[in-house]
């Protein structure tokens, strides 16, 4: 068996409030424990140039190189908080697996944009770095992600049952685990993106703690029907998307401009359930166990909602698989660094719709 490695996944999501960084413990690709976590969150400065970004505009490509210098520099000071948690040197840890920030995700035009300067990340944390894990999924017809079905599968996978892993980060994406076939996944639509910021633009607060906010309101149907009314929830997987499909811009097409604030965050999570809940029906039918990561997993409003949705299943924490919730993604891509460093295959393709199994990331050195 292999020795013992340490690696560190780094990922900072669609909603934008920060990088999380896991150190994960593997032997060779048998996984062992994923061991600490640090969280640096985005200064509202940066967090808002990250959403310009989102929009065409002058000096973008200028722009957009600064911040990736930028969030290279907070990756490396959160990878520096790990290291100091852990009681570990930068000699030992094997490489860094990090995502990046999603500015722009354009599978149908062949590409997506992750902000980020891996080869500035190595030098500033003395470990080799690997990054860009999306674009050779992309130049196979894939569509770049989700990246993490085969993480999934590699940890949750279990005989003779199937199981559903449900992220709910800014994007809610479902990775479904046959019993007897590759694991599958795609995006399924909003998860917290537009409650968050329905949350921070009307009642100047980051998110709905709890989900208590929406708990306070009503859903309302005509809303709620023209939300559900668009392509995307018609599509067959694989599909993947983001910010450019769900801004607030989509919503606010959809208000008539009379409707009581929390009478659209009551909406807006049963908008996100319906949608999760509509994909597990038709391409997981059979799952009895539905295991939960990501911020949204802290709204009781939606996860109650899901729980109403989808009576024949449970709905449970990954913690009850032995990793924290709010780590699961960061540590899918220090396993994918993993992968890369064994020159394995990590792309999950029956997902993406890729040609076939591809080596993904491009490494830097110290």
């Amino acid at each position: 068996m292999d020795a013992t490695q340490y690696y560190i996944g780094i990922m900072s999501g669609t909603s934008m409030d920060g990088a999380d960084a896991v150190l994960i413990h593997m032997s060779g690709m048998q996984w062992h424990s994923a061991d600490a976590h640090a969280f640096t969150p985005y200064p509202p400065a940066l967090k808002q140039a990250l959403l310009d970004l989102q929009d065409c505009g002058s000096g973008e490509l200028h722009r957009s190189r600064l911040l990736a210098q930028q969030l290279s520099r907070l990756y490396a000071e959160t990878t520096a908080k790990l290291l100091q948690k852990s009681g570990l040197m930068p000699s030992e840890i094997t490489a860094i697996g990090c995502h990046g920030q999603t500015v722009r995700h354009a599978p149908e035009h062949g590409y997506s944009i992750q902000l980020a300067d891996w080869a500035l990340l190595a030098e500033l944390s003395g470990i080799p770095t690997i990054g860009d894990f999306r674009s050779s999924d992309l130049a196979a017809g894939g569509q770049g992600a989700p990246l993490v079905p085969a993480f999934h599968q590699a940890l949750f996978a279990a005989p003779g049952e199937t199981r559903v892993l449900l992220n709910i980060g800014g994007i809610a994406n479902i990775s479904v685990l046959p019993a007897d076939r590759p694991a599958f996944g795609f995006d399924t639509g909003p998860g917290n993106m537009l409650l968050d910021a329905w949350m921070q633009r009307t009642f100047n607060r980051p998110y709905d703690a709890d989900g208590q906010t929406a708990a306070s309101g009503r859903t309302l149907p005509t809303l709620l029907a023209r939300l559900l009314d668009h392509e995307y929830f018609r599509r067959p997987p694989p599909k993947s998307t983001g910010r450019e499909l769900f801004a607030p811009a989509y919503l606010d097409a959809l208000l008539g401009g009379s409707e009581q604030p929390q009478d659209v965050l009551r909406t807006l999570a049963a908008f996100s359930a319906q949608t999760i809940a509509a994909e597990i029906r038709r391409h997981a039918p059979d799952a009895r166990q539905i295991y939960l990561c990501g911020g949204g997993i802290r709204n009781r409003t939606l996860t109650g909602e899901l729980q109403t949705l989808l009576p024949q299943a449970t709905l449970h924490s990954t913690a009850e698989l032995n990793l924290d919730p709010q780590w699961v993604e960061a540590a899918a891509f220090g396993w994918l660094a993993a992968c890369r460093t064994h020159r394995l295959p990590g792309n999950p393709h029956h997902a993406t719709g890729a040609r076939g199994p591809r080596i993904l990331g491009c490494m830097y050195l110290p």
